[in-house]
């Protein structure tokens, strides 16, 4: 089967598609044909072991695991002999958040692991497109802010993959949103459903005078100490971004009443439930996936060159197997 392989650290010229071994499920394992995949910031501070934590988690001297890729969609193939919850043509969608591996035309999983099966009226894309920041934004959200009906939400960000998805979140669970972005993406941010739209290049979000109960920083390009003026007296500041000073600044408000500031390692805490409960805010019209551009696979450097520009809206999305590529949403 061909993979995108990164053996040492980078720019994009340090991936290459190459010929491996095709995986065989064991007893508890399920093996996917991959249809589509995503490549984020995530796959682009991976691939360049930046920031430094990436190293101490993953390889310090060279990437421990060679094969990135976190989000997939694809059809189950083969199924181990202890299989229960999957069968051989089954549609899926998840996540491989602790061995990666979804850039290539096989990836086994085991069956425990954040995969679902995908709505029928749900393409390949639109499953890998919800499955990129939905539920790192649910997690942010939901589980870390506790976000309540009427909270005023400021999302930095909100045309990226988190932000997008944060942007029709907060909206679901009832509250105020505003949503920073560049003048280009406005009309989107508004048709996700932001209450208000800030131009980063022209307002500072930080001086307004308005203060919000929780700041999302989906983008990871703010600070705590920036955001704190902006915060309500209990407000929470969150990074997507498991910077040094990030945590520096949770361990130091924790300590203290008042504002807060988060981080969580949101990919980890992935699990079916997420999934299955975003599948069906999809199916019923709530959420829309966000898709900006498609690459075939090995275009994958090229991905990674976009990612890098930063003014990617929503995801970007690398085609394994199925339907050509097509232009860009």
């Amino acid at each position: 089967m061909q993979a995108v392989i990164s053996m040492r650290y980078g720019s994009p010229d340090v991936l290459e598609l190459q010929e491996v071994a095709k995986p065989t499920p064991k007893d508890k394992e399920v093996l996917i044909r991959v249809h589509a995949a995503v490549v984020g910031p995530s796959d682009t501070a991976f691939r360049q072991g930046n920031p430094f934590i990436v190293r101490l988690l993953y390889g310090l001297r060279k990437p421990r695991l060679s094969t990135l890729g976190v989000e997939f969609a694809g059809e189950v193939e083969a199924v181990g002999a202890a299989v229960t919850l999957f069968k051989p043509g089954d549609q899926v969608f998840g996540m491989s958040p602790d061995r990666f591996g979804a850039h290539a035309d096989y990836l086994c999983l085991p069956e425990d692991k954040p995969v679902v099966v995908k709505p029928a009226g749900m393409t390949y894309e639109e499953a890998v497109g919800v499955c990129d920041g939905a539920p790192t934004a649910l997690t942010f959200l939901r589980d870390t802010a506790k976000l309540q009906p009427g909270a005023r939400v400021l999302i930095n960000g909100a045309s990226g993959a988190v932000g997008a998805y944060a942007v029709q979140l907060a909206k679901l669970f009832g509250a105020q949103v505003t949503g920073v972005c560049s003048a280009a993406n406005i009309e989107l941010v508004k048709a996700l459903g932001a209450d208000v739209v800030i131009d980063y290049t022209r307002t500072d979000y930080t001086r307004t005078g308005q203060t919000y109960d929780i700041i999302f920083d989906a983008v990871g390009k703010s600070s705590f100490s920036r955001c704190k003026g902006a915060l309500t007296r209990h407000g929470v500041y969150l990074s997507t971004i498991p910077s040094l000073s990030i945590v520096f600044d949770m361990l130091r408000t924790s300590l203290f009443g008042g504002r807060k500031a988060k981080f969580t390692a949101a990919g980890l805490q992935q699990n079916k439930q997420n999934l299955t409960f975003l599948a069906d805010l999809f199916t019923a019209g709530r959420l829309r996936a966000v898709i900006d551009r498609r690459y075939p696979l090995e275009q994958a450097a090229e991905a990674h060159r976009y990612v890098e520009t930063g003014r990617k809206k929503g995801s970007v999305i690398l085609m394994v197997a199925g339907a050509p590529p097509r232009a860009a949403a």
